[in-house]
């Protein structure tokens, strides 16, 4: 999931509705897409940044890594 693309949305109050005209794509695809259960093609997350998001770099919208830190502010992987 892209976490910090949904953070911005709300931010915005940008709904994947609002996405997914933008791209021309159904709702329901690009909803899969933001959640990470379809791939973003780099055009699109593009389109993205560009039309919403102009002030962000791409790194940071669509960083989808699971990392988190624990208590003592060591990185780790979720699964681990």
């Amino acid at each position: 999931m892209y976490s910090n693309l949904r953070v911005e949305m709300l931010k915005k109050n940008i709904t994947v509705s609002d996405i997914a005209k933008t791209l021309q794509k159904r709702r329901s695809t690009v909803g899969d897409k933001i959640n990470g259960r379809y791939r973003m093609h780099v055009d699109e997350a593009f389109a993205i940044k560009d039309a919403f998001f102009p002030e962000s770099s791409i790194d940071y919208l669509f960083d989808s890594s699971d990392q988190t830190e624990d208590e003592r502010g060591e990185v780790r992987n979720d699964g681990s």
